[in-house]
């Protein structure tokens, strides 16, 4: 398969939404693609940068990115804003919904983590499910099931950060809820000491079950055409189960990519 230079970026730094990109109708996977280059340069906007003020100007960048293709200006000489600045002037990429993205992530520049699991949820909506919202709006979906997409894109979320605890530990960050940990006993300083303790790791698999069972009273039939936006879940599920028997993975398999691909025929999550 011969890709574009957004495809191939999008296939580096996401294969897993890179491979659910796959199943969207081929008139509109370029914009999938330049969707799903943007949202690996929010969330690494934080990592790459030394302090949050940093952080900070990293979102405004790519806000201002998307206002100049809004209002027809030329693109930024860059991978990811070229492709995305063609997919907004083409209507393929609703921008009041790309800058919404960017706005979910300025939490994220903010000193000492989420106080609250609620505030943990809104971010995850905001963010993993506010990608499939996106994708999904893009690929045609109405209101009502963009909103089941960002339901099933937060539990990718969820998994995502589950996965990742170890990952955001060597970055010196913790994002799991300050008062899910304190209930556990624990602070956001023990979880970047000790990433692997005893302590954290029943917290991570009751979380890992609650993910389960909201993936499951969310998962509802989504039509076809959008199946791409929702097949996040698939890996959400499967990485969620492992995580809830304590069986964490960092690696994706062949098992992973198969269950994505049949999911993908089926058209069903």
């Amino acid at each position: 398969m011969s890709l574009s230079p957004i495809g191939a970026f999008a296939r580096a730094h996401d294969p897993d939404r890179f491979l659910c990109a796959l199943f969207a109708p081929a008139e509109r996977r370029e914009a999938i693609f330049a969707l799903i280059a943007l949202n690996h340069e929010l969330a690494r906007a934080r990592e790459a940068a030394t302090n949050p003020m940093a952080a900070l100007i990293r979102l405004q960048w790519w806000r201002d990115a998307v206002e100049e293709a809004r209002d027809g200006r030329p693109a930024r000489h860059h991978e990811v804003a070229g492709p995305l600045h063609e997919a907004v002037t083409a209507g393929a990429l609703d921008p009041d919904a790309l800058i919404k993205l960017m706005d979910a992530r300025e939490v994220e520049t903010e000193e000492g983590g989420f106080a609250t699991e609620q505030d943990f949820v809104t971010w995850l909506r905001g963010t993993a499910g506010g990608w499939s919202a996106v994708a999904g709006r893009a690929l045609g979906a109405d209101a009502q099931a963009a909103e089941l997409l960002r339901a099933l894109g937060a539990a990718y979320g969820l998994a995502g950060v589950l996965r990742s605890v170890p990952a955001h530990a060597a970055q010196g960050r913790c994002l799991l809820p300050l008062d899910r940990l304190a209930e556990a006993g624990l602070l956001a300083e023990h979880v970047i000491a000790d990433p692997q303790s005893v302590a954290l790791a029943p917290m991570l698999r009751t979380m890992a079950r609650e993910g389960l069972e909201a993936l499951a009273s969310a998962r509802r039939d989504v039509p076809a055409g959008v199946i791409a936006a929702a097949l996040p879940a698939v890996l959400a599920r499967r990485d969620l189960r492992r995580l809830a028997r304590g069986r964490p993975t960092a690696l994706r398999g062949v098992g992973d990519r198969l269950a994505v691909s049949w999911a993908g025929l089926r058209h069903a999550v």
